[in-house]
């Protein structure tokens, strides 16, 4: 199994001390098939006053912790090691109305497993389903396998939505992605996850690291690798396949998990207010994922 190294770094600077702050993580990547977490360190400073690690709903790892002195800056560096390996597409691919029966119908366990990711959420939802229909209606037609309709609907968000990170920003409603038609990977994993439920299917979006290559002939930047985002979609008694519409990947490839959640608020890496007086306040982030097999 390949072992991936991510290395991030989140350092907030406050143009005035704050004299409190309460900040919530998830940056710590877990278990889940076909990945196997080796190592996670997290260090913060300045050291906090209140710190406890916990688990989210959604069985991801969260760490949660209080600054109560002051301080004028805040600095997360996280180091973790993974062991992943894709795990195989099934060898069977039922129906997907078979599937979306199967779901609709589930009970005791597996309700709970397949559930939540079956509601649409606030990023999740568009006042009309005609811009969703219009992915789904030529993927999803009567009698189709379900992973072959998913990766359709995979490859037409890659082929239709350009990548542009100045088109959107954390708060940019679905409906906005869908009408502009670009976004980063978060937009994308929403678009997917949208889109699928609305046809009946669970599906999970899912946050991590992705490894990026530099273009032929550079050398790999350092710090220029970032959070990313994909999606996970329930396909009956094979469980949950992953899928990447950035990058037009079913089942990724060179990803690390670090959770997953009905949408991004759910997995958000780094959420957090501080108290204080007004100021300016700047954010850098620098991430390297190395693989080191």
């Amino acid at each position: 199994m390949p072992r991936f190294r991510v290395d991030h770094r989140t350092e907030y600077l406050y143009g005035r001390a704050m004299a409190d702050g309460f900040t919530s993580t998830h940056l710590e990547p877990r278990n889940a098939p076909g990945q196997q977490v080796l190592l996670a360190n997290l260090r913060i400073e300045p050291t906090p006053d209140e710190l406890e690690q916990v688990t989210d709903p959604w069985g991801n790892r969260v760490t949660l912790f209080a600054v109560h002195h002051p301080h004028e800056s805040l600095l997360l560096h996280s180091i973790v090691e993974v062991e992943v390996e894709s795990p195989p597409l099934p060898a069977h691919d039922p129906p997907w109305e078979t599937v979306v029966r199967a779901a609709a119908a589930a009970t005791g366990d597996l309700a709970l497993e397949v559930g939540p990711y079956l509601a649409l959420t606030e990023q999740t939802t568009v006042d009309t389903t005609d811009a969703l229909a219009a992915l789904t209606s030529p993927e999803f037609v009567p009698g189709r396998g379900v992973v072959e309709a998913v990766r359709g609907l995979c490859g037409r968000i890659f082929g239709e939505f350009r990548f542009d990170p100045d088109v959107t920003d954390v708060s940019t409603p679905l409906a906005t992605v869908l009408v502009e038609r670009g976004g980063v990977c978060q937009d994308f994993a929403h678009v997917a996850v949208a889109a699928l439920r609305s046809v009946g299917l669970p599906a999970r979006y899912v946050s991590g690291y992705i490894e990026t290559q530099p273009p032929p002939g550079q050398p790999k930047l350092m710090g220029v690798d970032a959070s990313h985002a994909w999606c996970s979609v329930w396909v009956g008694d094979h469980g949950w396949v992953d899928f990447d519409p950035t990058n037009d990947q079913m089942p990724p490839q060179r990803h690390v998990t670090v959770g997953w959640g009905r949408d991004y608020h759910d997995v958000t890496p780094v959420r957090g207010v501080v108290i204080g007086a007004g100021g300016t306040q700047s954010l850098t982030v620098a991430v390297d994922v190395t693989c080191l097999d």
